[in-house]
């Protein structure tokens, strides 16, 4: 995204790299939740890292043969070509992170695994502070061959590190009597539907995710038309330090009697902070949001998952958590490629001089395409906040706390 915006300087072009992006995690999470359950963990790890760096290498391939003027033109096929082979390599990763949690389940006790929910998330903190403080300095210095040739050698890194990892974990689940290594939708949503106001916590995670799409499109041209590209990095990488730090505390004090209720509570704080963030062209406010951002998501994340892990048998779980992410991700492509256009060539306008937005309030909030983009985060946020609020009095999250509750109670007795 940092080089597509820099070659291009496109916010249609972040936007639909975003909404491929999001495209590609909801298409294969079902098929990923699948191989998870019916295969074991460690193999099916392994395996995503292979994947992973057999596309990194043949997009680094692609690359090489892109005409340099192809580079700058959001209309050429070659860099489309480029960009598909990448998400894919990406996408790959996503069995780990389906596979983690289904870990989490078979391998630490159930009073336990929030806080092990944390750490998780703690580690994944980590991994992202370093990536985003070097990402920012190998795209300014050495483009994409050098991020890519970055990204193989971490990935044959990881997959020789996991060939040392000795865990044990129960037999999948097809080797259990009457099963078979098929996805199974029906019975997945069977499961889903058997446990009350399950399909409602994914729909409200969706309309997040839809709404999250904003972000996905425009954040990094926004950060990247207010700072330099090493700057934005380095930016990220002090966010991510929120990660860590909400990990470690996650992993200490749990999350409360009802992980849903710190769910809508976080919900409510991250979407507050999304209304304002932008109200003034500020690297210091940006920070803050991002810092915030990054701080909340491992509470939210882990709630989620803790939630999922207490009420989903271990022998679905792959393929319900496989399923949650398909159907969450699938309402943010929609935003994601809606709203790249729809910045680029309306509200950016509305907002740049000459503009009926412009001419109203830029005294105060100022001209030009970053305003645009602002006006777009700000008009998401509160969307966001209102959602949260309704759900917060609904029937369904009443029915789900319960439904965690009473599974605690037969763990207790």
């Amino acid at each position: 995204m940092f080089w597509a915006f820099l070659e291009t300087r496109s916010v249609f072009v972040t936007g639909v790299i975003g909404g491929i992006y999001l495209v590609f995690t909801a298409g294969f999470a079902i098929w990923f939740g699948s191989l998870v359950d019916h295969h074991s963990k460690k193999r099916v790890m392994l395996g995503s890292s292979a994947v992973s760096f057999v596309l990194y290498a043949a997009s680094l391939l692609v690359l090489m043969r892109l005409p340099e003027a192809a580079l700058h033109d959001q209309a050429a096929p070659e860099l489309w070509l480029f960009v598909l082979v990448v998400m894919l390599g990406v996408i790959a990763g996503n069995v780990r992170m389906i596979a983690l949690p289904t870990l989490v389940t078979a391998l630490i006790e159930e009073d336990r695994r929030d806080k092990a929910n944390g750490l998780v998330g703690m580690v994944t903190g980590a991994g992202f502070l370093v990536t985003s403080a070097i990402s920012g300095f190998l795209v300014a210095w050495g483009g994409m061959v050098a991020t890519l040739g970055f990204a193989l050698v971490l990935t044959a890194l990881a997959f020789l590190h996991l060939l040392t990892v000795r865990f044990g974990e129960p037999p999948p689940a097809s080797d259990a009597p009457g099963e078979t290594k098929r996805i199974d939708l029906k019975g997945t949503i069977a499961v889903v539907a058997g446990v009350p106001g399950l399909f409602a916590l994914i729909g409200f995670t969706s309309f997040n995710n839809l709404l999250g799409g904003v972000f996905m499109a425009l954040m990094d041209a926004y950060g990247l038309s207010l700072m330099a590209v090493e700057q934005w990095g380095l930016l990220w990488a002090f966010a991510s330090c929120g990660f860590i730090i909400s990990g470690l505390i996650i992993a200490r004090t749990g999350l409360g009697a009802n992980p849903l209720r710190t769910m809508l509570r976080v919900n409510l704080i991250v979407w507050s902070v999304a209304a304002v963030f932008t109200v003034q062209a500020s690297v210091i406010l940006l920070a803050a949001a991002c810092f915030l951002w990054l701080f909340l998501n491992p509470f939210a994340e882990a709630s989620e998952q803790t939630t999922l892990q207490k009420v989903v048998p271990y022998e679905r779980q792959g393929r319900v958590f496989g399923f949650a992410q398909s159907v969450e991700q699938s309402a943010a492509p929609l935003t994601a490629f809606l709203v790249g256009p729809l910045t680029q060539f309306v509200v950016i306008p509305f907002m740049s001089e000459g503009g009926a937005g412009a001419a109203a309030v830029g005294d105060w909030y100022g001209v030009g395409p970053d305003r645009g983009m602002a006006v777009v985060f700000s008009v998401a946020g509160l969307l966001g906040l209102l959602m949260t609020l309704i759900a917060f009095n609904s029937r369904p999250y009443r029915q789900l706390s319960a439904a965690y509750a009473e599974e605690g109670e037969k763990a207790d007795g």
